[in-house]
């Protein structure tokens, strides 16, 4: 996790670093985004500032109608009492205990929404003050009319000190609305500078924003330009490299097929002078048959030097005997040169293969050497693939026939056929056994010509695994060996799950 974090971290700082197209782009990028978040935060600023504009607006609409609520009541409570001075009718009398009665109530709702500091509990202490002694003064004049001293009552209310106290209480209300305005005109302007703040931002974001997406155009527009450059070359290099590729895979086809028709000229042309060789060996040897017959009719009739008996009856017939088998093995080799030579010359033909049956065919075929060995061969459910069928049965062949002549007879043998398919449009194919094995430095050496592994003593010229491989590379397929020396080895096959020609038949 750590090495994780180290890597990410030194791409960051090599990104950091270099000087990079991408790299000015994500800056560019980086500043429209921080300048739009700026934008944003200053917007949702004014919002909360707005909001609390507006609460400060409603509650001191509301104190100050409160306020006019509490004089307007007193208004009519003293309208209402006058009126019954007067006239002495009762209906004035219940309209001034009614606003009387109602007082209370809104002076408490004017005192809660004006006491919010030390200035506003004054205002409220002088409003509560003021009211109650104007209500103390008309409870008394009434009072003094209930008592029949008319006259009184009526120069009470002449003296004007009820006057006085409304025209202080209107005073009062007069400050609170005074101050209140000014609070309010203080909170506007603070709004209006707000407003004028973030219109300011909003708009240096936006111009912001629209250089930077300017920029970031531009880059792009440079980004695009180099890209179909980069293109336009990289399409000339591919032209240029298909052509030198076209070029070297017709003249290696060329040496490929003057290789193939000088092995097959060459193991021809051989093939004249060794059957010349074995023909006269065949004389040879009759011819020593003929000796050793006069010798034997010498040998009735006088005494032989033994250097002649010697040479008629030992020496004679072991040289014929290593020329037989040289030529002979070199028969086998020819031949083997022969086969490589007509397989690279042969047609390819894909057809759809059922690889499972294949391998049970081939099976069959050794089971006899199987039951010699007290071996199994087990064949699982094998992909199928399209390929050529005569190719891939002597590929198969060739390894399972090695399979079963290298077993160790020291332990039962199992050799067992598995495949899959591989992501990509591929089959993957593995012959494993559990014989002698092969040793690491001789992994490579045993698919060269004419190069075998461990002991000798089994009969071949080291030819098959060199034409396993140059069947299945033909196939444009690849062969690897995985073995360990006194344990066991697995072949493993891969080929294009479908296999592509062209035109003249071989693989692309």
């Amino acid at each position: 996790m750590r090495a994780a974090i180290r890597d990410v971290l030194a791409q960051l700082n090599r990104f950091a670093l270099e000087r990079t197209l991408g790299r000015s782009i994500v800056l560019a990028l980086m500043a429209a985004l921080v300048a739009l978040l700026l934008a944003n935060f200053s917007t949702f600023v004014l919002v909360q500032r707005t909001a609390q504009f507006n609460e400060t607006v409603e509650a001191q609409w509301q104190a100050r109608r409160s306020g006019r609520l509490v004089i307007l009541n007193l208004k009519d409570a003293e309208t209402a009492h006058r009126g019954y001075l007067l006239t002495g009718q009762s209906d004035f009398l219940l309209s001034y205990r009614s606003a009387i009665a109602a007082h209370e109530s809104l002076l408490e709702q004017f005192r809660a929404r004006i006491a919010t500091d030390g200035e506003g509990a004054g205002d409220a202490e002088l409003v509560t003050r003021l009211s109650r002694e104007k209500i103390l003064e008309m409870d008394r004049t009434l009072e003094l009319y209930r008592q029949g001293r008319t006259l009184e009552a009526v120069q009470a209310v002449r003296t004007g000190d009820g006057q006085r106290l409304m025209r202080e209480l209107d005073a009062a209300l007069g400050d609170v609305d005074q101050r209140m305005g000014g609070e309010l005109a203080r909170a506007t302007a603070r709004s209006e500078g707000s407003a004028a703040f973030t219109s300011l931002v909003n708009m240096l974001a936006g111009m912001l924003i629209l250089i930077l997406a300017g920029i970031v155009f531009l880059l792009v527009r440079r980004y695009f330009e180099e890209l179909r450059a980069k293109q336009a070359e990289l399409d000339r290099v591919n032209a240029g490299l298909e052509e030198t590729v076209r070029n070297r895979t017709a003249a290696l086809t060329r040496a490929n097929e003057e290789v193939q028709r000088f092995a097959y000229i060459v193991s021809h042309d051989l093939r004249s002078p060794l059957v010349n060789v074995m023909g006269y060996t065949a004389e040879l040897d009759q011819a020593g048959k003929t000796l050793e017959g006069a010798l034997s009719s010498a040998e009735a009739e006088r005494t032989v030097d033994p250097a002649v008996v010697t040479a008629i009856r030992e020496d004679i017939p072991e040289a014929i005997g290593f020329i037989r088998a040289s030529t002979e093995k070199m028969d086998r080799l020819i031949n083997a040169i022969l086969k490589l030579s007509r397989e690279g010359r042969r047609n390819l033909v894909p057809e759809m293969l059922d690889i499972t049956q294949m391998v049970r065919r081939i099976a069959d075929s050794v089971a006899h050497q199987l039951d010699e060995a007290e071996a199994e061969l087990i064949v699982a459910n094998l992909p199928e693939m399209e390929n050529d069928r005569l190719s891939i049965e002597q590929i198969l062949g060739n390894l399972i026939d090695n399979a079963v002549k290298y077993l160790d007879p020291k332990r039962p043998g199992r050799i067992e056929v598995r495949g899959r398919d591989v992501p990509g449009g591929w089959v993957e194919y593995e012959i494993a056994d559990n014989g002698r094995g092969i040793s690491d430095k001789d992994h490579e050496r045993i698919f060269e010509l004419f190069r075998r592994s461990g002991r000798q003593d089994r009969p071949g010229e080291g030819l098959g695994l060199a034409f396993v491989r140059n069947s299945v590379r033909r196939l444009g397929g690849e062969i690897t060996v995985e073995s360990t020396l006194g344990e066991g080895s697995t072949f493993r096959l891969k080929f294009p799950k479908r296999l592509i020609l062209d035109e003249v038949g071989e693989t692309l």
